[in-house]
């Protein structure tokens, strides 16, 4: 019997949430906040600031992408079928970007690069993504832009050919295609 997409999720989140909580900088200290998620967990320990380094900054989102890519392409291709009436893992995901948010103020959305857009929310929204999107297009993996106290990630995300028959429905080839995933966290200022 396989098991329940949300469940495969959200095993992963709440090991995501841990990794980061436990990230070089991030261990508890005292005089931490405590912070309920939207769900009404208790949410990892935050420093009273929640604010990192813009290395840390960097290294987190590089996880984040990392492993949100990985739960994203392994949920879809391993667990998710269309005539199941359950929903996409994208969209699944989405509650995992909340969480995060109100647990360490990262916020995470997709963006549209070089398919279709799902929605209106996953065009680029300010010159920084427009940018990530040339640069997605271009070739590039990644795109980063750190200003002032706010530190920007959009990495590629592979849309394969079982994404595409949704995401690229009049497409005339097989070739993966690009979506993205931005994170946006606040920084430390020095």
């Amino acid at each position: 019997m396989k098991p329940d997409v949300r469940f495969v999720i959200v095993a992963l989140a709440v090991a995501l949430v841990v990794s980061l909580a436990t990230a070089p900088g991030r261990l508890a200290v005292s005089g931490e906040s405590e912070t309920k998620t939207p769900s009404g967990q208790q949410a990892a320990p935050t420093e009273s600031t929640g604010l990192v380094t813009l290395d840390e900054a960097r290294g987190q989102a590089r996880l984040l992408h990392e492993t949100i890519h990985a739960t994203l392409q392994v949920v879809h291709r391993q667990y998710y079928r269309e005539d199941e009436g359950i929903p996409l893992p994208a969209s699944t995901l989405e509650t995992v970007f909340d969480e995060l948010q109100a647990s360490r103020n990262i916020k995470l959305h997709w963006l549209a690069v070089d398919a279709q857009p799902m929605s209106v929310d996953h065009k680029p929204r300010n010159e920084f993504e427009k940018n990530a999107v040339a640069a997605l297009k271009a070739g590039k993996t990644s795109f980063e832009l750190a200003e002032h106290d706010v530190f920007r990630h959009a990495g590629a995300i592979t849309l394969s050919n079982q994404c595409l028959k949704c995401h690229l429905p009049t497409r005339t080839s097989t070739k993966a295609r690009t979506a993205a995933l931005v994170i946006t966290m606040p920084l430390k200022q020095d």
